[in-house]
């Protein structure tokens, strides 16, 4: 092991301090006290301290053998010191992988403990951070099991549960495994609870963004009770880039069947959150939520073939099927009414951006922990 700690000493070019030199002798004794102890203080070092998780990785191998033991205090213990060591480091990300922590990992998710489950869950988060990662946790059988955390896991689990099946989403091959796990149900019920403006909602709505790519998806959606209108929740009040993935959603069910979409949609009351957008949204939110507009009116024809679009010929288009002389007068009092609902979502919108100031974490938990994880890159901390 001392050789480890000089090779890790190389790498960093810094000198070995001694309280990393008792630690890597103290976690090779056989006393299981001892390495419990030493898990500990990797753990508390290396929390915050970019220096230290280069000085421990030399420690890695030792941590992750202590994963396949029947303890559950030296399960607990080298977990959350591996936890720490990955964090912002791709090299520890990467040798905790290549040490074989995946198996353990994987076996924790079936485990009776609570604890250990919610561990390995954001351990996996943080190791999928790693483009290199990914092939390899993909491969794992990690899939099926973090869609059952996201079913039935711990209200933190689920979190790094959709964090993770995000990251590993990035490859496409991925979306189908995740698809036949059944993700979309208890997807669906994260974002229904979670705050419409959190970084878990944007990760759910880009998840079933992209799952609904495939027919099984847009399926699983409008069949799930309250799928559809989770989505237009999302819409009307979620961060920039959340009403983004949502209407982009709401567009692929729409240009893949508008006959079979248009109405699930209309129903949920998408419009004012439409007509929002095309205002205050994002430069894609706008472009999506003018084209989604055009395909919900009454008539099938694009738009650009007949005359151009305002806010109110949509509205018009669309209220054209109720029956009575008094259709224009309608049109332009829903128009009314929408304007004045989307000035009240602005100002909503305002208010909650301004009180908004995070998502609190267990105390176990460090805060630069990879919860915004995205494909490439460590999580904001």
């Amino acid at each position: 092991m001392e050789s480890d700690i000089q090779i890790s000493a190389m790498e960093s070019g810094i000198r070995i301090p001694p309280i990393v030199r008792q630690t890597m002798e103290l976690i090779q004794f056989d006393d299981p006290n001892s390495k419990i102890q030493a898990a500990k203080e990797i753990r508390r070092l290396t929390k915050t301290s970019q220096r230290y998780r280069r000085h421990f990785s030399g420690a890695i191998e030792s941590l992750v053998s202590m994963l396949r033991s029947n303890s559950l205090e030296f399960n607990e213990s080298a977990l959350l010191a591996l936890l720490n060591l990955a964090v912002k480091d791709e090299k520890n990300k990467v040798k905790i992988v290549d040490a074989g922590a995946l198996e353990p990992l994987i076996c924790f998710l079936w485990s009776d403990s609570s604890n250990l489950r919610e561990y390995a869950t954001a351990a996996l988060l943080t190791l999928s951070a790693s483009a290199i990662n990914k092939p390899t946790i993909s491969s794992s059988g990690a899939i099926p099991l973090l869609v059952e955390i996201l079913r039935d896991g711990s209200p933190q689990a689920k979190v790094d549960a959709v964090m993770t099946l995000y990251n590993l989403s990035t490859r496409t091959e991925n979306l189908t495994i995740i698809l036949a796990a059944k993700a979309i149900p208890p997807l669906v019920n994260l974002l229904k609870s979670c705050k419409k403006s959190s970084k878990t909602a944007e990760k759910c709505s880009a998840l079933i963004e992209s799952l609904l790519d495939f027919d099984e998806g847009r399926t699983a959606l409008t069949a799930e009770e309250g799928g559809v209108l989770a989505v237009v929740e999302v819409l009307e009040n979620g961060s920039l880039q959340s009403r983004e993935h949502a209407v982009g959603a709401l567009l692929k069910m729409c240009v893949s069947d508008r006959a079979r979409y248009r109405e699930p949609i209309l129903k949920e009351g998408v419009i004012p959150g439409l007509l929002e957008l095309t205002v205050q949204g994002t430069p894609k939110s706008q472009s999506k939520a003018h084209t989604l507009l055009q395909l919900l009116r009454d008539s099938p024809y694009p738009r650009s073939e007949l005359e151009a679009d305002t806010l109110e010929n949509i509205v018009c288009n669309i209220v054209s099927q109720i029956d009575g002389e008094d259709r224009g007068e309608k049109a332009k009092k829903m128009l009314a009414e929408m304007v004045q609902v989307s000035m009240e979502q602005s100002l909503r919108h305002l208010q909650q951006r301004a009180l908004y100031r995070g998502v609190d974490f267990p105390r176990w938990r460090n805060k630069n922990i990879e919860e915004n994880a995205s494909p490439g890159r460590d999580g904001i901390e």
